[in-house]
């Protein structure tokens, strides 16, 4: 997985980038082929437009085999909550995203057997 971090409105420090790069590689293990998954996560203090205090949001957008995309975003109070919401939350993007395709697998394979039992039924009653 290759992991491209960007901050906006501070600095990055090594133990921030270890943190997202520990964070972010969890999510490799629902991915099959690793090496071509492009992970970009930005991070960075929001304004105070509507709240007061420091607002950090992350965002992480991870683009797949085949440009299949999986997008999500945090504000929290705390940098490092941020970041875990926000970790929390692209897994379970991922995890929806492939019970989807296994369910919608599911029951087209289903059709077909349905349709090869008429087709056996039509057979014998001839």
């Amino acid at each position: 997985m290759n992991i491209k971090l960007r901050s906006i409105n501070f600095d990055i420090t090594p133990a921030i980038d270890e943190y997202v790069t520990r964070k972010i590689s969890s999510l490799e293990k629902f991915f099959g082929n690793k090496e071509n998954i492009l992970c970009e996560v930005e991070i960075g203090r929001t304004t105070k437009h509507h709240k007061s205090g420091e607002i950090f949001r992350a965002e992480v957008n991870i683009v797949t085999v085949g440009n299949k995309q999986i997008y999500a975003v945090a504000e929290e109070v705390d940098l490092y909550t941020a970041i875990d919401v926000v970790r929390d939350e692209a897994e379970r993007t991922i995890v929806s995203k492939k019970n989807k395709y296994h369910t919608l697998f599911r029951k087209g394979a289903t059709r077909i057997k349905d349709l090869i039992k008429s087709l056996g039924n039509i057979r014998r009653k001839r």
